[in-house]
């Protein structure tokens, strides 16, 4: 106790509490490669690209916002799998890993879609999220690996959501565009997770058998057995900017070969001079140019009333970008 805290006006107290309830803790993000504070709804308007062009994670719903044509798709169901196959322990349980990690999307997407009963659902009870709407009147199925959920890593759940979209695709004779985000393989579940590798390729083999586009849209990082196998399959293959694509990281090849790696090795921009990825593409042009390549690749085939009847409609919010118009 002192003078202070014993004689001061009420005005006195709000000042150097700093009113600390009344500001958001997530009103400023800092970027990656300028160190500048954004704006968070500046960052909504851009899609989540800062100003020095660093291009931020984004959730399932901002993907299929950013994609479906006004914002309307259909969430498709995915298959549940066992629990805990392994029962598999480090300093925590398996299980409590995943409620972990489905707590801190729920959150996420509490934040973004508050009013549920107004927004388009999405179905995600792992790190993927799969959807079927129309991009520039092309219907397509969309497949988002979500990072956010344990690093995005492939087990047998994402295994069977990326089975469950291709067949989708195949039976909406639809594209397939899978979005990849992963740290790589999931250890908690051993071999199973390794098998998602081939089940996934063989997926991939019935969709293209079909006279069907599979695209792949290459997000930071995209690595491990991920980027081993449907990453790198796909007919055309997008990446954003800066994107981290490998098999090991940076970190782990330096220590092994005892060298220094090139600059930018292993991102996007350098995939692209190797012949690995085709096209580097900012997130604010990544729909035009996917409704470019999509109608090369596959007749243009309106959806029937039908199909888009029953799709949800993503209510708009005040600071969200208004939809491209753009034509391919």
């Amino acid at each position: 106790m002192n003078w202070l805290t014993n004689f001061r006006t009420p005005g006195l107290k709000g000042l150097l509490s700093g009113n600390k309830k009344d500001t958001p803790d997530n009103l400023w993000v800092k970027c990656p490669l300028s160190g500048e504070l954004v704006y968070r709804s500046d960052l909504e308007e851009s899609w989540y690209v800062t100003p020095a062009g660093a291009h931020l994670r984004i959730s399932p719903r901002r993907r299929f916002r950013l994609f479906f044509d006004n914002e309307r798709w259909e969430p498709i169901p995915l298959p549940p799998v066992p629990a805990d196959p392994l029962k598999f322990k480090d300093d925590k349980t398996y299980p409590s890993r995943i409620k972990g990690a489905k707590s801190k999307i729920a959150k996420r997407d509490k934040e973004e879609a508050p009013d549920s009963g107004a927004v388009a659902p999405i179905s995600q009870d792992d790190c993927m999220a799969a959807a079927f709407g129309k991009v520039d009147g092309i219907p397509t199925v969309i497949l988002v690996q979500d990072f956010a959920f344990m690093g995005g890593s492939l087990g047998m759940a994402a295994g069977e959501a990326f089975i469950a979209a291709a067949q989708m695709a195949v039976a909406r004779k639809a594209a397939f565009v899978v979005c990849s985000a992963s740290g790589g393989a999931r250890m908690q579940e051993g071999t199973l997770s390794l098998m998602q590798m081939p089940r996934s390729t063989l997926a991939i083999q019935e969709v293209k058998e079909a006279g069907l586009p599979y695209i792949v849209v290459l997000c930071d990082p995209t690595s491990g057995g991920v980027s081993a196998s449907y990453a790198m399959l796909g007919d055309v293959h997008m990446a954003e900017p800066g994107a981290m694509i490998a098999f090991s990281g940076p970190r782990v090849i330096e220590q092994t070969i005892r060298e220094k790696l090139p600059e930018g090795f292993q991102r996007s921009e350098f995939l692209r001079e190797k012949g690995a990825v085709d096209i580097v593409v900012d997130r604010r042009e990544l729909k035009a140019t996917m409704a470019r390549v999509l109608g090369h690749l596959m007749p243009r085939r309106s959806v029937s009333d039908k199909d888009v009847s029953a799709l949800p409609v993503e209510a708009p919010s005040a600071d969200a970008p208004a939809p491209k118009t753009d034509k391919a």
